[in-house]
């Protein structure tokens, strides 16, 4: 059977849809059921750090494919806290007083479950609060967006850096929220288009987990990557 890996903060599931491809098994967790509604793989609707307790206590929890898991099922485990309190889109639209800083909390959750290999996600304004982060973009895999994210590994041998330097040019795709580009072309761009516009503005692109899943497959052994078959729903 494949690698499981467990996805904290899921939103619609961008994470999620890069780690299938790369050859793991997929659950995710996130307390907003209408993106979840959209979600690819089997979901369960609860908070992610109350989940990671209850895990770390060894409880079982059932997912919306009727399945329960415990801690003892999980080959990794990544997780995408929410940026709002850091993103520079907050700083335009709204309050980043309003929210809080999930990183130090999530981390802390993480560690206390052993060796298990994991990945916190995060956006550029929070960089500083990750541990030896990686950055990835679009660019660096031919793509036609930029989108900086960073990633913190833990518990884990493999090495991990960005397979490239960015190559931006003027007319890629980028998250101005409709400035250059309608934002229904970001969503093409990342090849999300199961998520709703609004939801795409939390994603990050599958490619990204793609690239970090390939080289986690190689340390647990997985040799031949493997791609789910997802269900995949329409958008609103």
């Amino acid at each position: 059977m494949r690698p499981l890996v467990l996805d904290l903060f899921s939103g619609a599931g961008g994470a999620a849809m890069g780690y299938s491809q790369s050859g793991f098994r997929v659950i995710g967790v996130d307390n907003d059921l209408k993106p979840l509604r959209h979600y690819p793989f089997p979901y369960l609707c609860a908070d992610a750090l109350e989940t990671l307790s209850a895990l770390h206590d060894g409880r079982r929890l059932e997912w919306s494919d009727g399945q329960s898991y415990g801690l003892e099922d999980f080959n990794a485990i990544h997780a995408s806290p929410p940026c709002q309190w850091a993103s520079r889109a907050t700083a335009w639209r709204g309050d980043r007083q309003r929210h809080h800083n999930l990183i130090p909390a999530t981390r802390a959750a993480l560690n206390s479950l052993g060796a298990i290999p994991y990945i916190i996600e995060n956006v550029r304004e929070a960089r500083l609060h990750l541990e030896s982060p990686f950055m990835l973009c679009g660019t660096m895999f031919g793509e036609n967006y930029q989108s900086h994210r960073y990633f913190e590994v833990a518990h884990s041998p493999v090495v991990f850096f960005s397979p490239a330097t960015c190559q931006h040019s003027s007319n890629n795709v980028s998250r101005d929220h409709g400035g250059k580009y309608p934002e229904s072309a970001l969503r093409d761009a990342l090849e999300v288009q199961w998520m709703t516009v609004r939801e795409t503005r939390q994603a990050i692109s599958p490619t990204y987990t793609k690239f970090i899943g390939q080289q986690l497959l190689a340390f647990l052994g997985v040799t031949k990557p493997l791609v789910e078959k997802a269900k995949v729903v329409g958008t609103v």
